[in-house]
């Protein structure tokens, strides 16, 4: 309406980055065969400036830390001239979805998360 992207919108490319990342590690076709994964606590944005419609916006996502159970990805959100738009961070916990309860990262994919920290 007023020629910006509406704030939920970037809650939903922020979605797309950390889905994509899942899909990178690995972390997605775990939970396909054995129904473990991460599962997402909280998240959340700082806003610095506007993503203007129609427009681009480019992601990049890492690594923030990793714990026993649970792990941080940080994402930035650019648009297209490159100016930084928005900051966000998501907390994961890595989750037995057949016992409803969380549980320690496998090593496989804790190496897998170290890996990935570049941007999407």
């Amino acid at each position: 309406m007023f020629g910006h992207v509406n704030n939920v919108s970037y809650f939903k490319f922020i979605q797309a980055s950390r889905v994509n990342h899942w899909e990178v590690t690995g972390l997605d076709a775990e939970f396909k065969q054995k129904r473990i994964g991460p599962v997402l606590l909280s998240t959340r944005c700082r806003f610095i400036m506007p993503l203007h419609y129609p427009g681009s916006v480019k992601i990049h996502c890492g690594i923030s830390f990793i714990k026993n159970t649970s792990f941080g990805l940080h994402h930035e959100l650019y648009n297209a001239h490159g100016s930084l738009c928005a900051e966000a961070d998501d907390v994961l916990v890595y989750y037995d979805f057949n016992q409803n309860e969380k549980m320690p990262i496998l090593e496989q994919y804790r190496a897998a998360l170290m890996q990935k920290p570049g941007p999407q």
